[in-house]
């Protein structure tokens, strides 16, 4: 690879398209604006399911953190996706809540929306909660 196709460094949130964090989660529910792009296209206009399904984890991994007070990590065990209309390019709106949390584990769900309100996916999660490593 030539250095002119090389991609630059982004991180995670940028990759996803993140804009904007309305709520990191400290009211039990995490809410993020993400903005769907072309680019993140296949077919059609259609966002590849992939960055559904991160845009979804991410908010559900900002509410765990959100309530743990930073205190873990949490790591995904398991999502199961459901994906109930096509996203396409414009405002995506994640939501994420904690159904139910332990120690270590924490159960969640979360749904994305369009700029319309209508709900394109939702999710469920099941997250272990590992110790920050410290140095």
């Amino acid at each position: 690879m030539t250095k002119e196709n090389e991609a630059e460094p982004r991180n995670v949130g940028t990759a996803l398209g993140m804009e904007k964090v309305v709520d990191r989660g400290e009211s039990g529910r995490a809410i993020i604006h993400y903005r769907a792009r072309m680019d993140m296209c296949h077919s059609g206009g259609i966002v590849q399911g992939g960055f559904v399904t991160g845009w979804i984890d991410a908010a559900m991994a900002h509410v765990v953190m959100a309530q743990s007070e930073d205190a873990g990590n949490p790591l995904s065990l398991e999502i199961k996706i459901s994906f109930l209309r096509p996203a396409t390019p414009g405002l995506i709106i994640a939501e994420a809540w904690i159904e139910r949390r332990g120690k270590s584990i924490a159960f969640l769900e979360g749904l994305i929306r369009n700029e319309k309100g209508e709900v394109l996916a939702k999710a469920t999660s099941t997250m272990k909660l590992v110790q920050r490593r410290t140095g």
